[in-house]
């Protein structure tokens, strides 16, 4: 089991601390806000300010972050994994199964799509990457809805434009809400027919470093329902191996 590093855990909690109160503090300041000693606050602020990642006032010496933890952090999201790993997610899953698949996350009130793999038989389901999905009208929006608090999940919903897109859609919050509730508790979504007709969703979601993400597959309903319970394994095999469930 790896153990945590104290040291480590302090140094982020100052940052926090400075996003949380939004001025300059003294070294007291920030020992009463981390109910620390002021001794050991003293050494992992003046460490941090050698390392360039806080300033201090020269009057009234209080400490305040520079900008280069914004920097590093902006030049670490140029070069955000999510992409390569969702990729090798839905090529893993589109050869055991041959349908098309999608890696999405949640982006304010819609699924955008950040991975596609298509089927590569004649009648399929296609939607390219960034495209962004009903999160009412498809399975791995439902999915996404079901990562959050009820009381978040709701009112999302309530903020979104629950347009009918089928015959099938569920436009209703209460029902989709207790839609939502009965997926959780088996771990798995599905939209049938509800985003586009004679097309069947199924969908697996989970937390890929802190962030709200999900798999789905999508394709002609007939096909889909003969083969589910291969396909449900399918996606419980690749997130399982790569997210942290609810």
């Amino acid at each position: 089991m790896p153990t945590l590093i104290p040291a480590a855990s302090r140094a982020m909690a100052v940052f926090e601390v400075f996003a949380r109160e939004k001025r300059e503090l003294s070294n007291s300041d920030m020992a009463r806000l981390l109910s620390l000693p002021e001794s050991s606050t003293s050494d992992l602020l003046h460490t941090l300010h050698s390392l360039g990642y806080l300033v201090r006032t020269t009057r009234t010496r209080r400490f305040y972050p520079t900008g280069r933890l914004v920097e590093i952090a902006r030049q670490i999201a140029q070069n955000d994994p999510l992409g390569s790993i969702a990729q090798e997610a839905v090529e893993q899953i589109g050869a055991k199964t041959n349908e098309s698949v999608f890696f999405g996350v949640l982006d304010t009130n819609a699924v955008k799509v950040v991975a596609v793999q298509a089927s590569r038989l004649p009648l399929r389901y296609i939607i390219e990457v960034g495209y962004r999905a009903s999160l009412h009208a498809s399975a791995l929006g439902k999915g996404l809805l079901g990562l959050l608090p009820p009381d978040e999940a709701r009112a999302t919903l309530a903020s979104s434009k629950l347009h009918r897109v089928t015959e099938h859609t569920i436009v209703d919050i209460d029902t989709l809400m207790a839609q939502i509730a009965r997926s959780q508790e088996r771990g798995w979504y599905e939209a049938e027919e509800e985003g586009s007709e004679g097309v069947y969703g199924l969908a697996v979601t989970g937390w890929l470093g802190g962030q709200a993400a999900g798999i789905s597959l999508a394709g002609p309903a007939d096909r889909m329902k003969k083969n589910h319970d291969a396909y449900l394994a399918a996606l419980f095999e690749v997130r399982d191996a790569l997210m942290e469930k609810a």
